[in-house]
């Protein structure tokens, strides 16, 4: 009989220690691992749905891009292959976690380079399958445009604007799954020109330069330079009432004034102008007006026609290029004057990453959408819209812009 009623009560106390086991489960936030490889970074993290960075790791292919003087698809392509694993497992080991304890795993799908989102896609596959956990593809874009949301309490709708080595978009955010795009470049994005302007200007050749990326180096030299002696670079696209961006034109515009001041000076291709600061700081301005004019005008078209609150709209600005100081200055000015916040990630969170990643899979999670358990089918894409398109109805509505004056 004491035999029979230990037994029971050790049953009792297994079963009870089960329950609570569960029960603990069922209260744990949800965690989702986010593995990014659209371009040349290799990113991680783990992020749960409170929004707090349990791990991250990054492996920059920066330098050797540096090198060769832009990405080459097959080197990004055999780095992602080289680091995915080690980036995976270090930040997967810094959350405390284990890969059974995932509720998800969310990788970048589309839009990117087809080599690079082969590599991060083809890992994740093997991981959801050995590991039963269900994937959420992500649209590298909408994880830049809902970053913010990881920082801050932002509500729904809010414009965002996404510049970066590859795009340059203006869109309203209505949900996790709803965007209406405003306008996007017709042709090269921003991060994109200042790359290569820095790269004609030879500025990997100055001593505070050689060791960052092209727009960065822009950015430094800038500073030093007056933006008014080149100021026929112009605005591009000025005579079309939308919200479309054109850098090409502009990036040829300065590659010819770089020649000019190079036989006016009387040197070579390769060697750095004395006025390189100028150059820098004429060109960085002639982008930076010609991002803030557009967003003017997709502020003043969501306001016609109520797209956006009529107090407290909110302008996210996301992408690498948005850690670019001026911009963000020229930014600021034209919200603080048409009562619009401006609210941008830190720089850290602004350029490709794991968190992102998994963060946008939190907040699919949450609403459910897009979150597979089967996986059969699921295929990269290297071009990928950004949600439904209304650019025609802001061409339409050509709505005349103030004219902006800055301080020198």
């Amino acid at each position: 009989m004491t035999r029979l009623c230990y037994s029971m009560c050790r049953t009792t106390w297994t079963l009870r220690k089960e329950r609570l086991f569960v029960r603990s489960l069922a209260l744990r936030p949800r965690v989702v691992l986010g593995i990014e490889t659209s371009c040349d970074d290799t990113g991680a993290a783990v992020v749960d749905e409170n929004g707090k960075i349990l791990g991250e790791s990054l492996f920059s292919q920066k330098d050797v891009h540096l090198k060769t003087g832009g990405i080459i698809p097959t080197v990004a392509q055999q780095l992602h292959r080289d680091n995915i694993d080690r980036v995976v497992n270090a930040a997967v080991l810094s959350s405390g976690l284990c890969l059974s304890e995932l509720s998800a795993v969310a990788t970048t799908v589309m839009p990117g380079l087809a080599l690079s989102l082969g590599v991060g896609l083809s890992y994740s596959l093997n991981l959801v399958r050995e590991h039963n956990k269900p994937l959420i593809p992500i649209h590298h874009m909408e994880a830049h445009a809902l970053t913010i949301r990881l920082l801050h309490p932002v509500n729904f709708p809010y414009l965002v604007l996404l510049i970066s080595g590859g795009h340059c978009i203006l869109a309203v955010v209505n949900s996790v799954v709803d965007f209406l795009l405003l306008g996007q470049s017709h042709d090269s994005a921003p991060g994109d020109v200042l790359d290569k302007v820095a790269r004609r200007l030879s500025l990997v050749t100055h001593p505070d330069c050689s060791s960052v990326s092209g727009g960065q180096a822009v950015e430094h030299l800038a500073q030093f330079g007056d933006r008014t002696l080149f100021s026929k670079l112009g605005v591009p696209m000025s005579q079309h009432q939308d919200c479309s961006f054109s850098f090409a034109g502009l990036r040829n515009h300065c590659e010819i004034l770089i020649q000019k001041a190079e036989e006016k000076e009387g040197i070579h291709k390769g060697e750095l102008l004395s006025c390189a600061a100028d150059i820098a700081a004429s060109f960085q301005h002639a982008v930076a007006h010609h991002i803030v004019k557009r967003t003017q005008r997709a502020i003043l078209f969501c306001r016609q026609e109520g797209l956006l609150p009529a107090t407290g709209a909110s302008l996210v600005v996301s992408g690498g290029v948005a850690s670019n100081g001026y911009i963000r200055r020229m930014l600021q000015h034209v919200t603080d004057g048409m009562d619009v916040s401006l609210l941008c990630p830190p720089p850290k969170l602004c350029t490709d990453n794991g968190v992102m990643i998994a963060w946008n899979g939190i907040e699919r999670l949450r609403v459910g959408t897009g979150v597979l358990d089967e996986t059969c089918g699921i295929r990269y894409q290297p071009r990928a819209p950004l949600g439904t398109d209304i650019s025609e109805r802001v061409r339409k509505a050509a709505i005349q812009l103030p004219s902006l004056r800055y301080k020198k």
